[in-house]
């Protein structure tokens, strides 16, 4: 990455999705894609994310081939495709999702596919996830991708450290971490910890804030609790230099997610996410 994308900020899937959040019977975002990237470009972003219900239905309307060009048009140099679970289950619960989304990263430029390990709260033996996450990083790489595990902190791979520990052990350079602001805050998880994890291998970081106080339900409490960047109760600035002393350069992402922020209209949301991220970054 280059030193201007320091400051360059992409917005997450769900930041420019409307009324709508993880789990929802539909995932769709509320707000049509020229729509979306129109806004995003109008409010200052440099990129921006697409999640699978989204992407099926572009595949199947404009296509990614229109897609891309749409984006370059309006500047959104950056993208970002998500998500895919259960991978290391049983093809036939994952395949069809996983080549959508190989299928549109490689088409529209997207810089790595994201994925997640299981919400069924932390383990501390993930060895039988290294070989399946390896064979998603190989069949990548055939493509020229990157894939990235976002550490999630009701799921198996529930910290930075233990992300960036599977990382590791699956040992292929396209593969890596993203790193989650809210995720880091809730686990727990000390900023020096982040800190020691290679850059290189760090391929996305989601800004946010979050109270001090979580709702009795993790889930619930990442889709409905979030809080732009400085009106929680963490320390945003000091995250973002742990993650700076890992050598990460950006582009920086904004993931934003709560009942009030679904309810604004879409430019006025985007600005004040972009506009609360922003100044962490000087």
């Amino acid at each position: 990455m280059s030193a201007s994308t320091d400051t360059q900020l992409v917005a997450s899937c769900w930041t420019s999705a409307g009324a709508v959040a993880p789990l929802f019977p539909d995932e769709r975002s509320t707000y049509p894609i020229d729509e979306r990237i129109a806004a995003l470009s109008r409010t200052g972003w440099s990129g921006m994310g697409l999640n699978q219900a989204d992407l099926a239905e572009i595949k199947r309307t404009i296509g990614f081939e229109e897609l891309r060009r749409r984006l370059d048009g309006a500047g959104l140099v950056h993208r970002e495709v998500e998500f895919l679970n259960d991978w290391w289950l049983d093809e036939g619960l994952w395949r069809e999702t996983w080549v959508l989304l190989l299928e549109a990263a490689e088409t529209i430029g997207a810089s790595f596919v994201k994925v997640g390990a299981a919400f069924n709260g932390p383990e501390e033996d993930f060895g039988y996830l290294v070989e399946p996450f390896r064979r998603l990083g190989r069949e990548a790489a055939e493509r020229g991708l990157r894939v990235a595990i976002e550490p999630i902190a009701f799921s198996g791979i529930d910290t930075t450290p233990k992300g960036a520990a599977l990382v590791s052990e699956v040992g292929l350079p396209n593969v890596g971490i993203c790193i989650d602001f809210w995720h880091v805050f809730r686990a727990g998880t000390p900023f020096s910890e982040v800190a020691k994890v290679p850059g290189d291998r760090v391929f996305s970081v989601e800004m946010g804030d979050c109270p001090a106080e979580s709702l009795p339900d993790l889930f619930t409490d990442t889709t409905d609790n979030r809080r732009l960047c400085g009106e929680g109760d963490f320390d945003v600035r000091g995250l973002v230099e742990a993650i700076r002393a890992t050598g990460f350069r950006g582009p920086w992402g904004v993931e934003m997610l709560s009942r009030e922020y679904r309810r604004l209209p879409l430019e006025d949301a985007l600005r004040a996410a972009h506009d609360a991220a922003l100044p962490y970054l000087r």
